[in-house]
């Protein structure tokens, strides 16, 4: 095996099938996966959810993670927020020329541990290999497909007025992180990815409270943008207590030197949860229990008033329209 990927490892000879069976059959191996066209699977239940998502992170590896752990977290929360228990997933592969070998396994073994923690199994794959320049290190996809309880119904057009909002955890890490890890400010801080699987914390909370309404997974755009997807889609109106909402110091004092917005930062392991008031309290205090939202905390409401927006009650006593989302979202994260 050479140091880097050549052309020769996307040719579909026998340098692809040496790539394949000393990194991906390595880490990916179960009864499900097979080296035929398509994997052959037992019918889950009577409901499925399926989502696909495409990773091209740069850098590809940063602290708290990398994107091999984050293409599987994405996908897994996404069928987590629909209440779905994650099952199979399937997984592309584009890698630019040059790439190193050593940074590709320690992608895959990350996949491979991540997917150990969910439960979840890799059942089928593709691996493709672009001219240098062609790609960004390396981009994944990855399609997974899930089964739902048939008592389970959360959409974001099912927020009502008077219901709690709850986010698992301090708002817009993963963003910052990736911002400081491309160095472009020459900015040192003490900041790690939130990047984290979230399934057995969808599952908890599901276990306390059944009839949550909605469960978000705060990424591109942050948890601002999540609110605006949830007022617009329920037709509603959102009101947050600033000081209410979680932001780890260190992301506070790069947002204040950038004139960031930290609910417009992305995260990788945190969830916007609307609920019934009255159960609110019981899924905070679960969701303290869980090892990635020790800091779950309700931070606002949804209201009958301010359709589609949402509003800010600030540190001072005063009322603020957050600005909806639009243009760029800073950083760019994918």
């Amino acid at each position: 095996m050479t140091e880097t990927i050549t052309l020769a490892h996307g040719a579909g000879g026998k340098q692809t099938s040496d790539l394949i069976g000393s990194i991906f059959k390595k880490y990916f191996q179960n009864d499900y996966l097979t080296a035929d066209d398509a994997a052959v699977l037992p019918p889950p239940g009577s409901r499925i959810a399926m989502s696909t998502d495409g990773f091209i992170v740069s850098p590809a590896e940063f602290p708290g993670g990398n994107i091999g752990k984050l293409s599987i977290c994405g996908t897994v929360n996404d069928l987590a927020c629909m209440g779905a228990k994650p099952l199979y997933l399937t997984c592309s592969f584009v890698i630019e020329e040059g790439f190193p070998v050593e940074t590709l396994d320690r992608i895959a073994a990350s996949m491979a541990e991540t997917m150990k923690e969910v439960g979840v199994v890799m059942v089928a794959g593709d691996t493709k290999v672009a001219g240098k320049g062609q790609v960004d290190g390396v981009f994944i996809t990855t399609t997974g497909v899930g089964v739902l309880d048939d008592k389970v119904n959360t959409g974001g057009a099912l927020a009502r007025p008077g219901d709690a909002i709850i986010v698992t955890g301090d708002v817009g890490r993963h963003g910052c992180t990736i911002l400081l890890a491309r160095n472009e400010f020459k900015i040192t801080a003490d900041v790690t990815s939130d990047c984290a699987p979230l399934w057995g914390t969808v599952e908890a909370v599901l276990n306390t409270a059944p009839d949550v309404r909605v469960i978000r997974d705060a990424t591109r755009g942050g948890v601002g943008t999540v609110l605006y997807e949830i007022a617009d889609q329920s037709g509603v109106g959102i009101r947050l207590e600033k000081t209410a909402v979680p932001v780890h110091e260190t992301v506070k004092g790069v947002c204040g030197m950038l004139g960031l917005e930290p609910l417009y930062l992305a995260c990788e392991g945190r969830l916007v949860i609307v609920a019934p008031r009255e159960e609110a309290d019981a899924i905070v205090e679960t969701l303290r229990a869980q090892p990635y939202s020790g800091n779950a905390a309700v931070i606002g409401e949804v209201t009958e008033a301010n359709q589609g927006k949402v509003v800010i009650h600030t540190e001072i006593g005063s009322e603020t329209l957050l600005p909806a989302p639009g243009g760029e979202l800073l950083p760019r994260i994918c």
